[in-house]
């Protein structure tokens, strides 16, 4: 008979009583369960239950002592002992039970008291020690009788730890089990992901009990278990959700996996500010580490990862029935560095074509070959809005979004040299047209109105023709407008799709065009000139198409617009 399944007899072993009879109880199997069941029993009580997990709390070099009592011989045992965010000391020994124990007794009671001092007087047999931060096993399939004690002590700092202790490892089995090859593979290296591989627990393919899967990633080291994981965390931290079914793990979706602190992370609440014995630990800095349980599937990319740098990765299988868990091998990878931009030479005075992929970047460089007292860089985004730095001599100058046509004008510097990022937009691929010169009077591109639309009056539209409008400037340009039919369901999706505002008229046919004028006005409150279009087709629709064209050559689109004859006049 095993009385560790028995609290209620440690307690009496160690309890000073008065007196009591020699007989000691037998166990009382639907006690302990209740007993078991709450989980406050033994919460600060030196005395260990026959399988439930123990989680407590060590303050530095001062030791402390757990006891169970084994009744009979050759009863097998384990014990398991976890460490959490410090290295322990711990030893397992045993020492006989007194003779009153195991016996009926007769003549006068011994007090428990002298009892007590009897068994915890001496310093028993050892059976086991160990000193690291390892989880550590004692196993044994046949121990003697009497009363067990584990002594543990932290040298390092006040830490956590977990104990738990078995006379039936075989049936309990509340750890999941490891396969034969507990490694993590990583299958799939990128610049910001990582793809990671392992082999399923037994326990969940073979045992089918409910076991899921907890990955932590951090960029300092390697975990060996879970409650390492959770006493470096945070308090205010949990679990993230598994991701929804066919998308992966994006988080940092870690909102933060990059991984930046929060704005309010000095507000972090500390992770024990204060206990019964007055110490204080001071809070806890933000740690870039990060968890997230993926359920039970056996390969994961986890995406969002900063580039040219290492990550350590750890895997713990989790029985979702004790909460008990075990860690793989972890491993550790570094991603892919970012690809070396090429970085374009801009000539002085010279248009450059630049095209960016979605979401990408361009690097230009402009190196004027003599001084200068002022530098221009005129920006043609041809598409959506791009966001354009420039620097000079490593020093940011220049942050903007440019949409249309832009000029900047910088003050120049003795052999200085530029350094231009172009940052394309996040809709789709986006084409430029750049120009960097030191001569102030070369304008290879048009200037424009702030409005580029083209206005149609309906009240003048007949069935032949339609009657427009736009906008100049005091700069004397020519301007070109070209007609295309296009079929009456025509949409504005469409027409955004062709809004490439470089592409210029060479571009188009003969049969197109309309005409090309010069205009300007002094006054820009009157810079504006209409044009009436005739010949159309009655009830048709036509895409009109203004171009501007500047004294260097280069042309720059209008807003297109769709207009439609009329079907009855």
């Amino acid at each position: 008979m095993l009385l560790l399944r028995c609290p209620l007899l440690l307690l009496l072993l160690l309890l000073p009583l008065e007196s009591r009879p020699q007989k000691l109880p037998t166990r009382d199997e639907e006690l302990f369960q209740m007993q078991i069941r709450d989980k406050a029993f033994f919460h600060d009580s030196s005395v260990i239950p026959d399988g439930a997990e123990i989680s407590s709390y060590l303050f530095r070099d001062t030791p402390k002592r757990y006891f169970f009592v084994v009744e009979e011989d050759n009863t097998p045992l384990a014990v398991t002992v976890t460490p959490c965010d410090a290295p322990l000391e711990w030893k397992l020994s045993v020492q006989e039970l007194p003779e009153e124990a195991s016996g009926e007794g007769s003549g006068d009671p011994e007090p428990l008291e002298q009892q007590k001092q009897q068994i915890t007087s001496e310093e028993g047999t050892e059976l086991f020690s160990y000193k690291g931060n390892d989880v550590e096993y004692f196993v044994s399939s046949s121990s003697p009788s009497g009363l067990y004690q584990l002594d543990l002590l932290s040298t390092e700092k006040d830490t956590h730890f977990k104990v738990y202790a078995t006379t039936t490892p075989e049936s309990d089995q509340p750890y999941p089990e490891l396969p034969y090859d507990p490694r993590i593979d990583v299958t799939s290296l990128g610049r910001t992901t990582v793809t990671l591989t392992w082999k399923p627990s037994p326990t969940a393919s073979l045992l089918r009990q409910p076991i899921q899967y907890c990955i932590v990633i951090n960029k300092e080291h390697n975990f060996k278990s879970l409650c390492a994981v959770e006493a470096k965390l945070s308090s205010d931290d949990t679990f993230m959700m598994a991701p929804k079914p066919g998308l992966d793990f994006s988080p940092f979706d870690f909102a933060h996996f990059g991984f930046p602190a929060d704005n309010n992370s000095g507000k972090e609440r500390g992770f024990l500010k204060s206990s019964k014995f007055g110490r204080q630990t001071s809070p806890k800095p933000r740690v870039d580490l990060h968890r997230v349980c993926i359920g039970n599937k056996n390969i994961f990319t986890v995406s969002d990862l900063k580039p040219d740098t290492q990550y350590y990765f750890d895997m713990f299988a989790v029985n979702t029935n004790t909460n008990m868990s075990t860690a793989y091998v972890g491993t550790f990878a570094r991603t892919k560095e970012e690809a070396k931009q090429k970085t374009i030479e801009l000539k002085d005075g010279k248009v450059t074509d630049v095209f960016i992929k979605r979401k990408g970047a361009k690097f230009l460089r402009f190196a004027p070959v003599s001084s200068h007292q002022k530098v221009t860089f005129s920006v043609h985004s041809c598409l959506d809005a791009i966001q354009i730095q420039v620097r000079r001599d490593g020093k940011l100058l220049l942050s903007q979004s440019v949409e249309g046509v832009r000029q900047f004008q910088l003050r120049g510097k003795a052999k200085a040299k530029y350094l231009i990022r172009l940052k394309g937009s996040k809709k789709g691929a986006s084409m430029l047209k750049v120009l960097a010169t030191t001569r102030p009077n070369k304008q290879s591109f048009p200037s424009l109105p702030e409005d580029t639309r083209i206005k149609a009056f309906d009240k003048l539209r007949t069935c032949s023709s339609v009657t427009v409008a736009w906008l100049g400037t005091q700069e004397r340009n020519k301007f070109c407008i070209y007609k295309r039919e296009v079929d009456d369901n025509y949409s504005d999706e469409q027409k955004k799709r062709e809004q490439n505002q470089c592409l210029g008229p060479d571009t188009r046919k003969k049969s197109e065009k309309v005409l090309c004028k010069y205009f300007h006005s002094q006054n820009i409150q009157k810079a504006v000139t209409t044009e009436t279009i005739r010949g159309l087709q009655p009830g048709k629709s036509y895409l009109l198409d203004v171009y501007v064209i500047g004294h260097g050559g280069q042309s720059v689109k209008y807003q297109s617009k769709l207009v439609k004859t009329r079907k009855f006049c």
